[in-house]
């Protein structure tokens, strides 16, 4: 890709319009900046002469947003944390052998992968990790990461998919609930406090029909956004949850999540590792996918 050179955006002139928006004031971001006033007012009438619009009104003693500097400021923000972000990237592996940036899943980060990295950097010493997550597919030609940890169907533009594995899961209990000691049955659960996963609102209404029953009645409970949320809800007792077991191994180990129902049910979609088409996968990204592989296979 070839960038014309004017448009290529003058970081210092913006950070200049950032910071005077945020202070009202073309004198205290001066202070902030080690600037003089005058020198903050010259940056940012360059910045204006640049895109060609006032970002400033100017009344009294103070400086105003304009309504065109009111729609570049999230803007020039993102492009301030994007570049500070990409020189925090570079000095984190400027001594390194090698590093990989790879988005994954919040939850399945934390729970399965983040424990299991040592292993990988004791595989590969000198390689430098840079983890991040993402809920959601993304373009690879917007973001810095070289490969993602998606669970839902193979499809993500311009990428391909390998699969890695598929999920089950199945229904589990803490906390006060535990104390009865009381064999459940499926129909049980009809009448028992429920968690559902807001993503996934569908769960135990597809786990009973599973299990041979009506799930129709079963949507009341409380709803969380996220499997951790869920997990940690289960362990304080506040309902039944169904977990995928890979996401709770430390709470069934040590006792504070128990399964109440070995029925485990596997889900309609599954986990795949994604790579952008339009690079090759370096060494290290064949390595941990060889990797990823291997730790699926020990922990099945």
């Amino acid at each position: 890709m070839i960038l014309s050179r004017k448009l290529i955006p003058d970081l210092i002139a913006i950070q200049a319009f950032e910071c005077a928006a945020r202070h009202a004031s073309f004198t205290r971001a001066g202070r902030e900046l080690n600037l003089t006033q005058s020198a903050v007012s010259r940056q940012v009438k360059e910045l204006e002469n640049h895109l060609g619009t006032l970002l400033f009104e100017r009344i009294r003693q103070r400086v105003v947003l304009s309504e065109d500097g009111r729609r570049f400021l999230p803007e020039a923000r993102r492009l301030l944390q994007q570049s500070e972000e990409t020189m925090l990237r570079a000095m984190s592996s400027a001594d390194a052998k090698s590093s990989l940036s790879i988005a994954t899943l919040p939850t399945f980060g934390s729970r399965w992968l983040s424990p299991r990295l040592p292993d990988f950097l004791r595989q590969h010493p000198g390689v430098i990790l840079d983890v991040g997550s993402r809920s959601a597919p993304f373009d690879f030609e917007d973001e810095s990461f070289e490969m993602a940890i998606h669970y839902g169907q193979p499809v993500w533009a311009r990428a391909t998919c390998t699969y890695l594995c598929s999920e089950s899961i199945l229904p589990v209990a803490g906390g006060a609930l535990l104390e009865s000691g009381a064999r459940l049955t499926p129909a049980d659960l009809l009448h028992q406090p429920l968690l559902h996963l807001a993503t996934r609102p569908r769960l135990w209404s597809q786990w009973l029909e599973w299990s041979g029953l009506s799930g129709e009645s079963v949507y009341r409970g409380h709803r969380f956004d996220q499997f951790s949320m869920i997990i940690e809800a289960a362990v304080a007792g506040m309902g039944y949850a169904l977990l995928p077991r890979y996401l709770i191994e430390q709470e069934l180990q040590s006792g504070e999540l128990q399964v109440v129902l070995d029925l485990p049910m596997e889900t309609e979609n599954s986990y795949y590792v994604v790579l952008p088409e339009a690079k090759t996968p370096s060494a290290t990204s064949q390595h941990f996918v060889a990797w990823l592989m291997s730790q699926i296979v020990t922990s099945s």
